[in-house]
């Protein structure tokens, strides 16, 4: 589906209203909240193109829509844009980790800590040995998806099954400084269709490649969370070259 500028632009004020409330969207609030030129008719009679193209669906509770993994893949490939990190936070990243820069194990420990801290979500970073660093589980407590205890289980549970983790972090990916956006309704895991996931790989050695990203909802904060990780994995790499 080739989606129009006025599509484009519900689409948009869509994904930006389930982000800020974690709701099904009416055609009522994006007519009272954004300007969109058109009327509530218009806006419903586009919203149901949204929905039979794909972008949208309907909980079996609400006549509002929400936006399913394509139209927040779109959002983040082709409509969001990235905040520019302030020098004050890049010297702030270095020096977090700076004096455990020589020490593979406690930079990873370290990093995993204040990726945490700066994106309100759980960190992980791992190693293609299957080595694995979390830090920020209680973070998704904050989330309304993780409300749900099913949901915050297998979430859980993820952090200990390595192979899976190696899978989802390694095969197939091109190991690049590319920041990758994985939505788990993508991925037909049991109770991961309202998660989101971001992460970057980084050099370790010659033969050795580390991840380190965010595990949350898929409502997370894409502009800042992207250009947050892509940093803290180069500088990663940076410190690599010194092991």
């Amino acid at each position: 589906m080739n989606l129009t500028p006025r599509q484009t632009q519900i689409l948009k004020a869509i994904v930006e209203e389930y982000i800020d409330t974690a709701g099904a969207v009416g055609s009522e609030a994006l007519d009272k909240k954004y300007s969109l030129g058109v009327s509530p008719a218009t806006i419903r009679n586009e919203m149901a193109l949204l929905t039979n193209g794909g972008f949208l669906k309907q909980p079996h509770t609400s006549a509002g829509r929400v936006p399913t993994s394509m139209a927040l893949k779109f959002y983040v490939e082709h409509l969001m844009q990235e905040k520019k990190l302030s020098v004050g936070e890049t010297v702030r990243a270095k020096e977090s980790v700076w004096d455990v820069r020589g020490d593979s194990d406690r930079l990873m420990r370290e990093a995993a800590l204040v990726l945490a801290e700066h994106t309100g979500n759980l960190s992980l970073i791992a190693t293609d040995e299957g080595d694995t660093y979390y830090a920020g589980t209680a973070n998704l407590l904050d989330k309304a998806e993780f409300f749900d205890i099913d949901v915050m289980r297998h979430v859980l549970a993820l952090l200990d099954q390595k192979a899976k983790l190696k899978g989802l972090f390694y095969d197939g990916r091109e190991f690049d400084s590319s920041v990758h956006v994985v939505f788990g309704a993508d991925l037909n895991w049991p109770f991961f269709d309202t998660v989101g996931m971001a992460f970057s790989h980084f050099p370790m050695n010659r033969s050795h490649v580390g991840t380190l990203g965010v595990i949350g909802s898929c409502r997370m904060n894409f502009p800042y969370i992207i250009p947050v990780i892509r940093h803290y994995s180069q500088l990663m790499g940076e410190f690599a070259n010194n092991w």
